[in-house]
């Protein structure tokens, strides 16, 4: 009687783990397939498009707890004025960042092959496969429920993480304003501009 109850709490844990997976898995597949239907859409204007995609990466990415963790020390410092400033920038930066990888994809086919849940962290880890003439490529979403809402925390290219990517290149960047945020703002409202005009052009 108590390896049956054993078994039957273990494959209870299963089953809720197993629906935690897939319940993230499939919201994934829906908001990634919004962005491609975008890529997919001749006549959508550049502008249209980039602007649904930053619309559904903004939605669905924790935009404000990945850009505190990737300039913690600065914006701890800053004025609220000028962090309420860096958020939105990071948001249109991420947004462009993302935009940017997902045009080398927008053509291929992709498959989620495995999604697990992390219960210590309380975090999905959810695979894609994407298939590209040269070989296949593998990415990991990082997506954590939070107020019965699904976000999206990291992305793993290749195993690099975009958000600790994020966090070295914006402290090299930090360095050379002495960690001021106010100055990193501009360099960051730059270097957006930038990356917008190449995306819509």
């Amino acid at each position: 009687m108590k390896s049956f109850i054993s078994v039957c709490f273990v494959l209870i844990i299963f089953y809720s783990f197993n629906s935690q997976g897939s319940e993230a898995s499939n919201w994934l597949k829906t908001e990634v397939d919004k962005i491609l239907i975008a890529y997919q859409d001749p006549n959508l204007p550049s502008e249209n498009r980039f602007l649904l995609i930053e619309q559904t990466i903004n939605n669905n990415f924790a935009g404000k707890s990945i850009a505190i963790h990737v300039a913690k020390k600065s914006y701890k410092n800053a004025s609220e004025e000028k962090r309420k400033e860096y958020i939105e920038l990071f948001k249109r930066h991420l947004a462009l960042n993302i935009a940017g990888l997902m045009q080398g994809y927008k053509n291929q086919e992709y498959k989620l092959i495995d999604a697990r849940y992390d219960e210590k962290n309380k975090v999905n880890y959810i695979d894609m496969e994407i298939n590209l003439d040269t070989g296949n490529i593998l990415v990991t979403w990082r997506v954590l429920k939070h107020k019965e809402r699904y976000f999206v925390i990291d992305l793993i290219l290749s195993g690099i993480s975009l958000v600790e990517t994020k966090r070295s290149e914006f402290n090299s960047m930090l360095k050379t304003v002495d960690y001021n945020l106010s100055e990193f703002n501009k360099k960051l409202s730059d270097q957006n501009e930038i990356s917008y005009s190449k995306i819509i052009n």
